[in-house]
């Protein structure tokens, strides 16, 4: 889901993405029984899969993990118009600053911070960019900045 507005919308290859342009990705709203559920089978920490746990911990209240709030991400990006011609993720590092709640939207934002075209691979560019996923109130949930190779437009 995109806003409509932004000059991506379309984009499908390295020569389509811009520098210094943040690009909405997507939106999506966890409910108090996702993050049950995907805490359940996946990261079945109490703050995770309880409500008064989390409110006993440092979270301060019932949180996704960081496991979910990824896999999140994933899914806003891959639903998105947005999304390019990536053959492999080359690396990245991730923080999670504020915890997420159940039922407060989240947004998906990508801006590239520099591309270059690969020496190595004919036919594909380097991307390096920061993705930012900030709930309703806006602070930062998660923080990515990663590397990954793009087809180059046929």
């Amino acid at each position: 889901m995109s806003n409509g507005t932004d000059v991506q919308n379309t984009a499908g290859y390295y020569e389509d993405v811009l520098p210094g342009v943040e690009v909405e990705i997507g939106r999506h709203t966890p409910s108090r029984e996702e993050i049950i559920r995907f805490a359940t089978e996946w990261d079945p920490q109490p703050f995770h899969i309880d409500e008064e746990a989390g409110r006993n911990s440092v979270m301060g209240g019932l949180s996704a993990s960081s496991c979910h709030t990824y896999s999140i991400s994933s899914l806003i990006y891959s639903q998105s118009e947005a999304k390019l011609h990536t053959a492999a993720m080359l690396g990245l590092q991730m923080k999670f600053p504020a915890p997420v709640r159940p039922d407060e939207e989240l947004t998906l934002f990508e801006i590239c911070d520099r591309k270059r075209v690969s020496a190595s691979r004919p036919g594909f560019g380097v991307i390096s960019s920061r993705t930012t996923m900030r709930n309703a109130r806006g602070e930062d949930v998660m923080v990515m900045e990663s590397n990954f190779l793009v087809r180059c437009r046929p």
